[in-house]
């Protein structure tokens, strides 16, 4: 597993905008987390969960839900990249998501990170960060989103 890119408060994520800061390792995406995440919010439809109908359907097999993939964004971020120097971070949302991608299930997935912006905001910062889960072959990504979160100092 490749080890999280250290960087130092406001001045070392200022120093990052416009870059790619890195890319997850390789991670399989399987039923048993398909299915969780179904029973979690209750999204049972067919073309994630029934194995046996799914493999007749327009994917021919079952896919991740599109949230899945977004749920899947802490786990990107703190395997890129560990900000040291704030007191708290909390999510503040998501400006533009795109799904161009189904995502099937048995699919190697990784986040690859870049770093937009960062603004001002209190005592501390927002960071844009956008995510692209990348599918192991395939010529477009699963998800691609651009990813707000606030740092307090």
């Amino acid at each position: 597993m490749a080890e999280a890119r250290i960087v130092e408060g406001i001045e070392g994520l200022r120093a990052l905008v416009g870059q790619e800061i890195g890319a997850t390792d390789w991670m399989e995406v399987t039923q048993a987390q398909v299915d969780q995440f179904a029973d979690a919010t209750g999204d049972h439809q067919w073309i994630h969960v029934d194995v046996e109908r799914a493999a007749e359907g327009p994917f021919g097999g079952t896919i991740a839900h599109g949230f899945l993939t977004l749920a899947l964004i802490p786990r990107v971020l703190t395997s890129v990249v560990d900000v040291r120097g704030f007191s708290m971070v909390v999510n503040y949302g998501l400006d533009k998501v795109r799904f161009p991608a189904p995502l099937p299930v048995g699919a190697k997935l990784r986040g690859v990170v870049t770093v937009d912006e960062v603004t001002e905001v209190g005592t501390g910062v927002q960071v844009a960060f956008t995510i692209a889960f990348e599918i192991d072959g395939a010529d477009k990504p699963a998800c691609v989103a651009r990813f707000l979160e606030r740092r307090f100092v």
